[in-house]
Order: C-alpha cells, then structure tokens, then sequence
C-alpha cells in the first residue's frame, strides 16, 4: 500500500525556504544537503542541519496519515525549486524509494534516501524562559549589524547573551565599536551567559520575522541553544572563545552628558562619509559648549567644516578624532529624535544612549589617532 500524505504548496514552501540556508551549505556529510521528512499520523515534520545550525518545522496535515509513522531524506534543494513552481494543494506519495509529487496535472518524482542517513538530531530540550517574540527581534536588530562576519578574532563572530537576576544583555563588537541592548523584563536566578555565532543570529531573525508565534521559548540541549515556537525548533552550537571584558570601558566616570538632534548629526556625518573615497580618514570633532565644530580633509577629493548645534552640553573638549562611518553605522539604528552621549576626552571612547519602551540601547565608538586625520 502507498504511503500518502497531502500539504498545501504555500506552507510547505515557506518551510523549505526556511531551512535552504541550512541545507545548502557543505558539510563533511552529504546527507546535511538533504532535508528529513517525518510524517507522523496528525503531522509532518521536516528537519535541516549543517551540523552547526539546526532547524525542526512541523505542518498540521491536511488529511490524517492512515500508516504507521515513516521518514524519508530528500534534496532540500531540489524539493524546493520544484514545490516553489506547483500551485493547490500537493500530494505526495512514497513509493519504490522515490517521492511522487501531484498537483493539478503535474505528475513528477524525486529520488530519496533512507532516513538512516541523517545525522543525529538534538533531542530532549530544557526550556529556561519565554520571551515576547516582537521583543525579541527588536533586541537581536538592535545589536546583530555589528557582527563581523571574519574577524581574526573568533569571539568577536558573534553575538553575547547574558541573562541574570539583573535582567537580559545583549552585547557586539568588532574591535572598534560596541553596541549592546538590555532590558530588565526578562530574568534567570541562576546567571546564564551563550555566544552565539552570527549565523545563527541571522537565521533566527529570518524565523521569527516570518512565524506568527507571539512567544518563543529560551531553552538548552546539551551543549546547544534552542530558540522555539509553536511550530519549530531552532539549535544553534555555541562559540567556545572567550567574548572581550568590557564592562570596563563603558564605566562613565567624569564622563560629561550631552544631547543632540539625530537628523542633523547624521547627515554632517553622511557627507563626511561621502568625501572618504574609500580611505580610512578621521573626521577631527570639537565639542564646544553648545555645539560641534566637525572637520575633514581628504587631499584627493575635498575637505569638509560643520557645526551641528547642541541641544544639551557643558564643557570644552576639543580635537576627538573619530571615522565618520563607524559613527554613522550605530547612529542609524536610532529612532528617536534626540539622542544622549557622554564623552571625556580624545582618548575614550563616546558612548550614545537611549531608553527604547522596555529595553535600553547603548552604542559606543573608540576614537582614532589623530594620524588617521591625514
């Protein structure tokens, strides 16, 4: 007897595509280019790994499985080519170590593998928290842009969460800037800190981006973390390096507080930015009273000299030399109007900081030699 299931095309389309990232990318396995399918009595469920990254999405099945449970291996990327090109509904039948797929007056085939291939699935997941999925997102966008994608430095490939008594940090780097986003909503007793590869991050956001779950639990397995919905299972590997102290660096002692409109700094530094020409020139800024007198020069293209008004400032520090883009980079992830910084001198660092709903946001940029201005 056949074994026989039917999907809808736009769900299970949405489900492969999810997982493509995955399943494309080479492993020491061939069978990580495939994609498991678990058809259960009331449900199917595929999964994907690379061996680093895991994706579990399960789909309710739209006519009950009359046989006992079965799996199957199939190329995720063949399947999903041709699922993306049919319309309806699917069926999909088993049969003589191939997968007939039927839509309208299509009638084609793939070739599967035994499910015996697939490499070891996480199992057995210990949930920690559940987290607002909206929250979430917003916090992993205020912070994933600055992951570099190969720093010589492997810890600075990722992202750091750390949740306490305290609350919940999120914190990158790349070695000349910081941006960390934090909130007191979310807690754990027993203090808990991962380092999360940037692949991860961004197949996460990709995920909830794109599921309806308003809740996603935090959880453990193994030596895995596990983001999960209603309707998948996400297992990231954690980085092993060591992520850089640097509580230090954000201490703010003598530091003096300022406050300045967004719109106008950012575009005094878009046209920094535009006069760089592709080199590593800093932009010389005077903070002086009640505004910024901001300067460059590039030889080979043109100078530039600006003042951007202060809404908030009470001091007199002069000659902070800064790479405009470095500024501009953090400085966009901003909405408000008005944004607060503290500063001290040309040798550390300037720290920008607002409070967003339930979260706060700081991103902080270390200055350049004054030898860069040149």
């Amino acid at each position: 007897m056949k074994n026989k299931f039917v999907v809808e095309q736009k769900p299970l389309l949405s489900l492969l595509a999810a997982m493509q990232p995955i399943c494309s990318k080479r492993t020491t396995l061939d069978a990580t280019n495939y994609i498991l399918f678990h058809v259960g009595h009331k449900e199917l469920v595929l999964k994907a790994t690379n061996l680093e990254i895991s994706l579990q999405s399960s789909y309710v099945l739209k006519e009950p499985n009359t046989h006992e449970p079965y799996s199957f291996l199939v190329s995720g990327r063949r399947i999903f080519d041709l699922v993306k090109e049919l319309e309806e509904d699917i069926e999909c039948i088993v049969q003589d170590q191939q997968l007939v797929l039927k839509a309208g007056s299509v009638d084609l085939a793939l070739n599967i593998k035994d499910s015996q291939e697939f490499p070891p699935f996480p199992e057995r997941i210990e949930n920690l928290m559940q987290l607002d999925s909206e929250f979430l997102l917003r916090m992993l966008n205020n912070v994933s842009f600055l992951i570099p994608q190969n720093n010589s430095n492997p810890a600075l490939n990722g992202l750091l969460l750390e949740i306490s008594s305290i609350g919940l940090k999120m914190t990158t780097t790349d070695g000349h800037c910081l941006a960390q986003s934090s909130s007191n909503k979310y807690s754990l007793e027993e203090e808990k800190q991962w380092l999360l590869p940037r692949r991860a991050i961004f197949e996460v956001k990709k995920i909830l981006e794109n599921a309806d779950d308003k809740a996603v639990f935090l959880g453990t397995c193994s030596n895995q973390l596990v983001f999960s919905g209603e309707s998948f299972n996400f297992f990231t590997k954690l980085l092993v390096d060591r992520f850089p102290q640097y509580e230090a660096i954000l201490k703010r002692d003598g530091f003096i507080p300022a406050k300045v409109d967004r719109l106008p700094f950012v575009k005094t530094l878009r046209r920094s930015s535009c006069l760089l020409s592709g080199q590593f020139l800093a932009t010389k800024f005077d903070f002086i009273k009640d505004k910024i007198q901001v300067s460059m020069h590039n030889k080979e293209v043109g100078k530039l000299e600006e003042e951007v008004t202060l809404v908030q400032f009470d001091g007199n520090i002069p000659g902070i030399r800064f790479y405009a883009p470095y500024l501009l980079n953090g400085l966009q992830i901003f909405s408000e109007d008005q944004i607060n910084f503290y500063l001290k001198d040309s040798v550390r660092p300037i720290i920008f900081e607002v409070s967003q709903e339930d979260s706060n946001l700081l991103y902080l940029v270390m200055p350049v030699s004054p030898t860069a201005s040149t």
